[in-house]
C-alpha cells in the first residue's frame, strides 16, 4: 500500500530546526491539522442553511458532509505514493492550496452539483494534510520532543470537532453559510506561507515509483458507485429505479475485482494483505462499524434540533459540540491506562459506553430542553477515548513494524470510508422511519378538529390551522424516528463492544505513531 504517512529516509538528513523556528513550524502544523478536522464537522450543522441556500431537502444537504468523507478516503491510500513522488513538501504545499481554492468555491456554489464536485475537491487536497502533519512533526522534532509534538498534535485533532459544530452555527446564524468555508482561507494562507518558509528545506528526496493504476480506479469506482446508491436510492425508490439497480451492480461487482486484484497485485494501492492478522481484522470491524455509527449522529442530531426542534444553528452546535468535552479531559487518562490495562476491556468499555448513551437518547421527546438534550453529549465524550485510542493500540499491534504503515493508512481509510456510508444510512434510516412514523400518527390523531378549532379561535385560517397540525405531527413523527435510529445505533454499539474480544490482546509496546 501507498502507506498514508511517509517515512523519513536516510538519504536527506532533516535540517535541525530550534528555538523559536522549531516553535513556530509546530504551531503551522498543528493549525493545519486543526483546520483540516474542523472541516469534517464544521458543515454539520450547517447542513439545513446550505439545503436552503441551495434549494434542496435536508437529507440532499447531507451530501456535503458525505462527498467530502469519500474523497478524503479515496485520497489516503494515495499520500505514501505522491510524497516519494513529489516530495513531502510539494505534496503539503500543493494540498494546502487545493484545498484554500476549493474552499473559496465551497462558498461560491449556487447549485448541488457545484457544492458536491467543489467538496470532494476540497476532501481529495485534505486527505493528505492530516497524515503530513503528523508525518513532518516526527521529522522536524528530536526524538525526545516528539511524544510532547503529538501530543499537540492529538489536542488539535480532539478540540478541532468540539469548535466545529459551535463556529458552523455560529458563522451560519451570523453571517451565513457560505463563511464556514470562506474561514479556512486566511488560516490556510498563513500556514502555506509557514510551510514554504520555516519547512521548505526538510524537503524529502524525489524517485520514480509506480502507482497501481488499474486498483486506484477499481476504488473510486466501486466506492463513487455505492455512495451514489446510498445518497440517491431513497428518492429514486430503491431497487424500484433500475439507474439504482445499476450502481448497486457497479458496485459490487467492482468491489470484488478491486478485491481479486489488490490481493494478487506486487505494489497494491491498498495493501489488504493486512487483513490476514485476526487482531488488525476486528480492530477495523469494530472501528468501522461504531465510528459509522457515531459519525451518522453527529450529522442527524443537529439536522433534527433544527428542522424539528425550531432551534438555531448556533444552539445545535452548542448542543453538539458538549461531545468533546470529556473526550478532551479523558484522553490522557486513558493514555496512560492503555500501558496498564488489556486494551480490549477499555475498548469494550469505550463502546458499550456509546451504547449506553445512545440509550439515554431513545427518550427524547419533541418537548426536551436544551439540558435533556445535551447530557447525553457530554456524558458520551467520556467513553470516546476509550474507543479510540486502545482500538489503535489493538490495531497495529497486531502487524509486524513492516506493516505498521499500510495498517495504519488502510485504518485512516475505512474509518472515513465508514464516516460517509454511516452518515448515508444512518439520514435514510431517519427518513423513512419519521415517513412511516407520520402515517401512523395521521391514522390515529386525537380530535384533530378540536386543534383547527382553537386555531380558528386564534384567528388562523382553516388552511394556517391545517399547517399547525401537519407541523405538530411533523414533530412528533421526527422525535419518534430519532428514538428509533439511537436504538438501532444502541444494538450497534454494543455488538461492536463484544467482537473486540475476538482479537488476541497485544503483546509488548505499540508504536502508533503511524496511527492518524
Amino acid at each position: 500500500m501507498a502507506s498514508a504517512a511517509a517515512p523519513t529516509r536516510s538519504a536527506a538528513p532533516t535540517p535541525t530546526l530550534t528555538g523559536s523556528r522549531l516553535v513556530l513550524a509546530g504551531v503551522v502544523l498543528a493549525l493545519t491539522n486543526f483546520m483540516v478536522v474542523l472541516d469534517t464537522t464544521i458543515a454539520n450543522v450547517s447542513v439545513p442553511h446550505i439545503a436552503g441556500g441551495l434549494g434542496v431537502s435536508p437529507t440532499q444537504g447531507t451530501w456535503v458532509v458525505t462527498s467530502y468523507s469519500v474523497a478524503e478516503a479515496v485520497c489516503v491510500p494515495l499520500t505514501g505514493w505522491l510524497v516519494r513522488r513529489f516530495g513531502t513538501i510539494r505534496v503539503f504545499m500543493a494540498a494546502m492550496i487545493g484545498f484554500a481554492i476549493f474552499s473559496a468555491l465551497c462558498g461560491l456554489a449556487t447549485s448541488l452539483g457545484m457544492m458536491v464536485a467543489f467538496r470532494i475537491g476540497q476532501g481529495f487536497c485534505g486527505g493528505p494534510l492530516m497524515p503530513l502533519t503528523q508525518t513532518l512533526l516526527l521529522r522536524i522534532f528530536p526524538k525526545e520532543k516528539q511524544a510532547a509534538a503529538m501530543g499537540v498534535w492529538a489536542m488539535t485533532t480532539v478540540t478541532a470537532p468540539i469548535l466545529g459544530p459551535i463556529l458552523g452555527g455560529t458563522i451560519s446564524d451570523t453571517w451565513s453559510w457560505p463563511w464556514i468555508f470562506f474561514i479556512n482561507l486566511p488560516i490556510a494562507v498563513l500556514c502555506i506561507f509557514g510551510v514554504f518558509t520555516l519547512l521548505r528545506q526538510t524537503e524529502t528526496p524525489r524517485e520514480i515509483v509506480a502507482v497501481d493504476r488499474i486498483g486506484l480506479a477499481l476504488m473510486v469506482l466501486w466506492i463513487a458507485a455505492l455512495q451514489v446508491m446510498l445518497d440517491l436510492g431513497r428518492e429514486h425508490d430503491w431497487l424500484g429505479s433500475s439507474f439504482i439497480v445499476g450502481c448497486a451492480v457497479v458496485a459490487a461487482i467492482g468491489f470484488v475485482v478491486f478485491l481479486i486484484w489488490e490481493l494478487t497485485e506486487a505494489n497494491p494501492i491498498v495493501d489488504l494483505r493486512v487483513f490476514r492478522h485476526r487482531g488488525f481484522t476486528v480492530a477495523v470491524a469494530a472501528l468501522s462499524f461504531s465510528f459509522g455509527t457515531f459519525f451518522a449522529s453527529v450529522v442527524i442530531i443537529p439536522q433534527w434540533l433544527q428542522t424539528a426542534m425550531g432551534y438555531t444553528a448556533t444552539e445545535a452546535g452548542y448542543v453538539t459540540a458538549f461531545n468533546g468535552v470529556l473526550a478532551v479531559i479523558m484522553s490522557p487518562v486513558v493514555a496512560r491506562l492503555s500501558n496498564k490495562v488489556d486494551p480490549r476491556l477499555l475498548v469494550c468499555f469505550g463502546i458499550s459506553w456509546l451504547g449506553l448513551t445512545s440509550i439515554l437518547r431513545t427518550f427524547w421527546t419533541s418537548g426536551a430542553d436544551f439540558w435533556t438534550l445535551a447530557l447525553p453529549q457530554l456524558v458520551q465524550g467520556l467513553g470516546m477515548p476509550f474507543f479510540f485510542i486502545p482500538l489503535t493500540i489493538i490495531a497495529l499491534g497486531a502487524v509486524p513494524p513492516s506493516e505498521t504503515a499500510s495498517a495504519a493508512g488502510l485504518m485512516s481509510f475505512l474509518r472515513t470510508l465508514a464516516a460517509a456510508i454511516g452518515t448515508s444510512i444512518g439520514a435514510t434510516v431517519w427518513q423513512n422511519s419519521a415517513q412511516v412514523n407520520r402515517a401512523e400518527l395521521a391514522g390515529v390523531l386525537n380530535d384533530p378538529g378540536q386543534v383547527l378549532a382553537g386555531a380558528a379561535a386564534r384567528g388562523m385560517s382553516q388552511e394556517q390551522g391545517r399547517g399547525l397540525l401537519e407541523q405538530l405531527v411533523d414533530r412528533e413523527a421526527f422525535a419518534l424516528a430519532t428514538n428509533h435510529l439511537f436504538a438501532i445505533a444502541a444494538v450497534i454499539f454494543f455488538a461492536s463492544a463484544m467482537i473486540i474480544w475476538l482479537a488476541p490482546r497485544p503483546g509488548g509496546k505499540v508504536d502508533t505513531s503511524a496511527a492518524h
